[in-house]
This record gives C-alpha cells, structure tokens and sequence, in this order.
C-alpha cells in the first residue's frame, strides 16, 4: 500500500483540529495502520499534547536542511509516530516566502518516507505559505467542523483555497470529507448547522460525529490521545467511529 498524506485543516482555532489528528492517527493505529503525524504547527499543540515537550530536534530543522526526516520522528508505538514541531516554524515560514518553489518544500521533504501508511498533517489555523506546503504535499484534505455560524463563514475559504491548490500545485488534491466535532445533540444551533451544512455543501459530510467530551480535553494534561487515557470514553468511541468510516471511503 502507497502512503497516503492527509492535511487536516480549519483556519479557525479551537476547532478541533489537533485533537482530530491525534486521536484519528492513534484511532488508525488501532485499528492496525503505521501512522506519522506531522506538526506543521508553530504553536506545536500537537506535540505538546502527546508529550513530547523539549524534543532534540524538530521539523525547523528538517526544512533547514539540518538533519532528515527520520532522524527527528519519535516513535510513541510500533504503528504510532511524530514529527514535532516548534515555535522556530515561524521562522521557516518567513524565509519560504522569498524561496523558489516555496511551496513544495514539504513535498520533497516526504518523498523519501516509505513506510507509513498514512501521514497526517497537522496544518497551521491559517491559510499561510506553510499550509499550502501541506495542501501541495498531500493526497487527501480532511476538514473538523464545528457546528457554530462562525465556522461555516471559514469553510467557504477553506474550500476555495483548496479548489486553487488543487488547479495551480496539485491536482491529486482532494477533500476526503467534513467530520463534525464538539457534537452537542441538546444544543438546537447543532442540528440546524448540520441541517445546513448537509444541504449546502457537496462534499462528503462524515455519518460518525465526535461529540463533546470532557475526556478529550483532560487527555493532553497527561500527554495522551483518548484511545490511551481513556479507551472507554464517548471520545474514544467516537474517532474510532470515525477511523473506520475513513478507511471505508
């Protein structure tokens, strides 16, 4: 089986876009899958949230040349791996605009990794030169959704910006689907937000929800994704829910 490389993005913070990529890279583990995920995040939630605090190095050090890929992954399982990131993407960042083939760099830095599966990327809550190196590099987009007004306003941007990748750097690109997150059933705004969204909107929308769940949130005080702080939890149920409709499209 080829690699297979999948942006996760929302321009928007707090939207569950790290949680997702934790938790349906670990979700995919399970469930037997070699995973990589990628923190193309300055901020570097992601890491943080699995433990990996003070890592030697990370992937500012890949775009610099400074070391490989595979010389900074670190393995959290036998089917479960990161490459960190840091604060020092910001810098990247600035020196890609003024670069030839600035958004290609991820690309050509993935090409050479073989033996996962799937790679996950983390992309920054922004559409800047690092995100568009993620579109560029990858097969596959995947989309968390919040069922708020605000996030449907993001999602139009969203969906253009992949449309111009997709047309100008990469024409593999394609949006795998919408998964709806934070889900509350009890909360009216939801059901009309998805009612609209499932109207509106042609791509494909997830059938698997992930509700709120306080777990979820405890999980990366103690640096792990739910499957391993709490196997048992809605959370948990949930991305595996949502692993196995991914695999199935």
């Amino acid at each position: 089986m080829a690699t297979t490389t999948v942006s996760i993005i929302n321009q928007k913070g707090g939207t569950g876009k790290t949680t997702t990529t934790i938790n349906l890279g670990r979700a995919l583990s399970k469930l037997g899958k070699k995973v990589l995920l990628i923190d193309l995040d300055p901020q570097s939630n992601l890491s943080y949230s699995l433990g990996i605090t003070e890592p030697e190095f990370t992937l500012a050090d890949v775009f610099t040349g400074n070391k490989k890929l595979k010389e900074i992954i670190v393995d959290k399982d036998d089917n479960f791996s990161v490459a960190p990131g840091s604060h020092e993407l910001v810098d990247i960042e600035i020196s890609l605009v003024t670069q030839e083939k600035r958004e290609s760099f991820l690309k050509s830095i993935l090409a050479n990794v073989k033996i996962f599966d799937f790679i996950l990327i983390d992309c920054p809550p922004s559409l800047s030169v690092l995100t568009v190196n993620a579109l560029t590099a990858s097969q596959q987009v995947l989309i968390p959704l919040q069922m708020e007004v605000l996030t449907l306003q993001g999602l139009n941007q969203i969906l253009a910006t992949v449309k111009q990748v997709k047309s100008t750097l990469n024409t593999k690109l394609k949006i795998k689907g919408i998964v709806i997150v934070m889900y509350d059933k009890r909360r009216k705004l939801s059901s009309e937000v998805e009612a609209f969204l499932q109207e509106s909107v042609d791509e494909k929308i997830f059938r698997s929800k992930v509700r709120l769940n306080v777990k979820l949130a405890e999980a990366p005080s103690f640096g792990q994704s739910i499957l391993d702080y709490d196997p048992n939890s809605n959370g948990a149920q949930d991305y595996l829910a949502v692993a196995k409709e991914f695999l199935e499209i």
